[in-house]
């Protein structure tokens, strides 16, 4: 291909594959992509309750919204943005920026934060086994060779999510408390009326995605529930998020999809990757012989723009792309229930063997979908495995690069030295400790209790 339509396609690619994985979320409970996780919290459950079309509607919207709004960012800002992505993007930065990302579960756990927290804690130790990313020593492989690599992100989502969901829909069907199926084969776009109050939601949620997308190797799974939760914590609807809020919808949606503009920016400025799809670009880049960096613009204009144009493009044509899609997904999953079962357990268990060729990984996805089949009906939130398990590494590796960087300094020294990062950790504990904060409030000012304590 030439440079423009090979970079071109990818680009397409990209962005296009992050709203796809909403729509499986939302009608199936089972994200495409780690990012759309969020979106199926309040998607399904607005599915379920027979506003499946809705649901995609916001949906669509949303990463329309996000994506023209970090492509508009990377047309106007992306050289000053690059630089301060390196500047500001060190490691201790971006482990901050993590912790804050995984601090996150609290918020996420209405209801059952010490649930959510133990979840949390058992994607972190998902995500530890395999060899260790500093020392390269062997850690929990159970003296199995085929887990030296660790456990693949495949395997975990297909477990987590279209196994478990499979496995409580057949109990459902069993104990004849099955719901209605779900039937869906339009969208129904949200009327201007109702975005009234929600487009501060939509802007926030786009600059989140689109800054934390500008970090090196931060990613979308980050933002998308950085967004999340703070959606959750100014909405006025927040106590309807995860039954079925539109809001929730709006906050992960367009923060997933404003990622791919600004991972573009250090990319493109700095020949520095922001994420693991744009790494992919630049050994296409390295394949048309184009340096990426400050000079791209000036040497291979017709790439840049070309770029610019696509992105936006493709989110464009999202909407009559999304419109045959919802036709043609709704249709096929309408088919008889212990045919699509069987269907959704059959290319799951392929798609975990295809992501590396192994053939462990069939039986670790089902082990996991019987574990997290066995957590749902204990009421344990399984959203939180997902997000320690895949910001788990990448912490454990920055956190190693801040211990060598650190040296002999003490740790209030060497924090003093990146502020932004200081303010990240604050948050993270503020985050962290919120809802034991906002519960003793409420115990405080309850005027029942306190007439009970007064006699």
């Amino acid at each position: 291909m030439s440079n423009a339509a090979a970079i071109g396609l990818l680009l397409s690619v990209y962005g296009a594959s992050i709203y796809g994985g909403s729509v499986s979320a939302v009608l199936l409970n089972t994200p495409g992509t780690p990012q759309s996780a969020a979106t199926g919290l309040d998607g399904y459950a607005m599915a379920r309750k027979g506003e499946a079309d809705k649901a995609l509607g916001w949906v669509t919207l949303s990463s329309i919204f996000g994506g023209i709004f970090s492509c508009i960012v990377l047309l106007c800002l992306a050289p000053q943005l690059a630089a301060l992505s390196v500047k500001y993007g060190s490691s201790l930065m971006i482990a901050a920026l993590i912790i804050m990302g995984i601090s996150c579960i609290s918020t996420l756990s209405v209801g059952n934060q010490l649930k959510g927290l133990m979840m949390g804690v058992l994607g972190l130790f998902l995500a530890t086994m395999g060899t260790d990313p500093i020392s390269g020593e062997m850690r929990f492989t159970m003296g199995w060779d085929t887990l030296a690599p660790g456990i693949a992100i495949l395997p975990i989502c297909v477990g987590l999510y279209p196994l478990a969901e499979v496995f409580f829909r057949v109990y459902e069907k069993c104990s004849q408390k099955a719901p209605k199926a779900i039937a869906c084969t339009t969208i129904k776009f949200p009327a201007i009326r109702a975005w009234k109050g929600r487009f501060v939601n939509l802007i926030r949620s786009s600059v989140i995605g689109t800054l934390v997308g500008i970090l090196p190797g931060a990613g979308a799974t980050p933002a998308t529930f950085m967004s999340y939760s703070a959606a959750k914590q100014f909405s006025k609807h927040g106590d309807n998020f995860t039954k079925g809020e539109p809001d929730g919808l709006i906050a992960a949606e367009s923060a997933n999809n404003a990622t791919t503009g600004g991972a573009l920016i250090p990319t493109l400025a700095l020949g520095i990757p922001g994420d693991a799809t744009t790494a992919l670009m630049l050994f296409t880049f390295t394949i048309h012989d184009i340096t990426p960096g400050m000079r791209l613009m000036i040497d291979h204009p017709e790439v840049v723009y070309s770029a610019y144009m696509t992105l936006i493009m493709s989110n464009l044509i999202l909407i009559p792309v999304a419109i045959l899609t919802v036709k043609f997904f709704g249709k096929l999953i309408s088919i008889s229930e212990p045919l699509l079962f069987g269907f959704i357990v059959l290319f799951s268990l392929l798609g975990a063997y295809i992501g590396r060729g192994n053939i462990v990984d069939i039986p670790i996805a089902l082990a996991i979908g019987i574990a997290a089949f066995a957590l749902r009906m204990g009421d344990f939130p399984i959203t939180p495995i997902l997000i320690g398990y895949i910001l788990g590494p990448e912490l454990e590796f920055r956190l190693g690069q801040v211990l060598v960087y650190k040296g002999n300094q003490s740790w209030f020294d060497y924090l003093a030295t990146s502020p932004i990062a200081l303010v990240f950790l604050i948050i993270s504990v503020i985050l962290l400790f919120a809802p034991v904060l906002r519960s003793i409030y409420h115990f405080i000012t309850n005027k029942q209790i306190q007439e009970a304590y007064k006699c």
